[in-house]
């Protein structure tokens, strides 16, 4: 078998991104075999056995892709200290350890990606990829012209200047609005502050899409496994 970069091993494993896996092996977390693996080491899995921090890498493990509709009231996370539902109760009858690819906060809901392929949660969250996230968000008041330029334009929170959004509104009543807000960031609770920033509150926020890959008629707290084609939507590799 062709030797294979430790790295991408590592990755392609659902040990960690190549990225991650790279720290590992300058922090010496990383052994092939006996010998302290270093950048650019090789190996191969007919042959070879890889540990991490002391522990047998399974390079064969298979593979999940899913999507996960997340309800309000459970934390993206694999475990939580405050004793809060974690998205992983929800998919506790996948035996192979997988991971939410991103977050979404507790009060909110709608489509996350799971895996335990490292290359493939390192497509679909690196910045350079820019993947569209569409949002369906309830606000309270109704929005105003103003507002809607300003939630459209750009902003700056947390210090940062986020890029400009594209909002549309559902529909409209007297107390209320129901937005389409799409980004290609996703900063810690950008939607909120952003509609915070804007002088509304966010009643209900449910991410309906991402990129081409729509929730659908997927019912709160189920899941289903991705189609070989709906994984070749995120194959574009960071730049």
């Amino acid at each position: 078998m062709k030797k294979i970069r430790i790295q991408k091993i590592l990755s392609e494993s659902g040990v960690a991104s190549r990225r991650k896996a790279e720290d590992m092996i300058k922090n010496k977390a990383v052994c092939i075999n006996k010998k302290v693996a270093q950048i650019g080491d090789k190996a191969d899995l007919n042959v070879d056995k890889i540990f991490v921090n002391g522990r047998l890498i399974d390079c064969n493990v298979k593979k999940h892709y899913i999507m996960l509709h997340k309800p309000r009231g459970y934390v993206s996370t694999t475990k939580d200290e405050l004793g809060r539902k974690c998205v992983m109760h929800l998919v506790s009858d996948i035996p192979e350890k997988i991971y939410p690819v991103g977050r979404l906060d507790k009060d909110s809901e709608g489509l996350l990606l799971m895996t335990n392929d490292g290359e493939f949660l390192n497509a679909v969250i690196h910045p350079a990829n820019s993947i569209e996230k569409k949002y369906r968000v309830t606000v309270k008041p109704k929005v105003t012209e103003n507002q809607l330029v300003t939630l459209s334009s750009g902003m700056t929170i947390d210090g940062y200047k986020t890029e400009p959004a594209r909002v549309t509104v559902l529909k409209s009543a007297d107390d209320r609005a129901v937005l389409e807000i799409i980004i290609k960031e996703g900063r810690n609770r950008q939607i909120r502050k952003m509609c915070e920033q804007s002088g509304l509150n966010v009643a209900r926020l449910k991410r309906v899409a991402l990129g081409q890959l729509k929730l659908g008629m997927l019912a709160p707290g189920k899941w289903r496994n991705l189609s070989t084609q709906e994984i070749k939507l995120f194959s574009k590799k960071e730049k």
